[in-house]
């Protein structure tokens, strides 16, 4: 499924009906080139759930958590590690086995040391939007209405 998100406005949108749709635990990644938008729909996502500070890219510190009232999120960003192996010495095991919503950027160069995810989404900038592609991988996320639509059953 591909939906265009033609504005911020839209994305954020986008994030926020999400939001309403994810469960108590599930595994996120976020694919897309430098600048697609992937901590923009992440931030989104976390507004929505009651999150009131800034949302920045976990590029340098690898990981930050965020607890919102009784939920717990962890936001990775893998674009600078050099080695997938480095995922098991940060632990990765262990924030998978929490009961959180976990968001990885650039998942694909933690490759074999991820377990699958619950969803995929990919951003693509296209001219002056954005298309973001959706793949269920699981049967955690049962639907989520988006413009009079039903995706992700």
């Amino acid at each position: 499924m591909n939906i265009e998100l033609k504005t911020l406005a839209e994305t954020e949108l986008f994030g926020a009906t999400l939001w309403t749709a994810l469960p108590k635990q599930c595994l996120i990644f976020l694919h897309g080139q430098l600048g697609a938008g992937k901590t923009t729909l992440v931030r989104s996502i976390l507004k929505a759930a009651g999150h009131y500070g800034a949302v920045k890219s976990p590029t340098y510190t690898l990981v930050e958590e965020y607890k919102i009232k009784t939920q717990t999120f962890f936001h990775f960003d893998l674009y600078r590690i050099s080695d997938p192996e480095e995922l098991e010495f940060m632990g990765i095991r262990d924030y998978m086995k929490e009961d959180a919503i976990c968001f990885i950027e650039w998942a694909e160069l933690g490759k074999d040391f991820l377990p699958q995810a619950d969803l995929i989404l990919d951003l693509r900038v296209q001219s002056d939007w954005r298309v973001l592609k959706i793949s269920k991988k699981s049967q955690k996320i049962i639907k989520l209405r988006w413009k009079n639509n039903d995706l992700l059953l």
